[in-house]
């Protein structure tokens, strides 16, 4: 069972730390131009600047997914739970950018097979299954 809590922690700090410095790089330039994009790619979306993608990449992505990761490392009993919202949280990412946006990196499947490996291992951690 401790193997599942740190290979979550394990996930949710490498999500954490993607997501916290390009969060930063869209907030910090919501053109998208510092980060090698244009709002171009939005064309297709309800958005018209990178803020809102920023906002959530630095929160829920960047800080929430390290406030995850250490509920996982320390076990806490809220691991689990945390652990499939943000998850799930993770996944409607990938796939709403996706439909929005179109399979533009590598880095978007690789995040959703993160988000649904969370999911899993979260709901082993609560079924206390070892």
């Amino acid at each position: 069972m401790k193997k599942y809590f740190y290979i979550l922690g394990g996930l949710q700090a490498l999500t954490a730390i993607g997501a916290i410095p390009a969060g930063y790089g869209y907030l910090s330039d919501i053109t998208g131009k510092n980060m090698g994009v244009s709002t171009d790619l939005l064309m297709n979306s309800p958005l018209d600047s990178f803020l809102l993608p920023g906002l959530f990449l630095l929160i829920v992505n960047g800080f929430a997914n390290a406030a995850g990761a250490y509920l996982s490392f320390t076990r806490n009993r809220f691991a689990g739970h945390s652990g499939i919202i943000l998850g799930l949280l993770l996944s409607i990412w990938i796939l709403i950018q996706v439909y929005w946006i179109s399979l533009t990196s590598f880095l978007q499947p690789l995040f959703l097979v993160i988000g649904l490996v969370n999911i899993y291992l979260s709901w082993r951690i609560l079924r206390g299954v070892s």
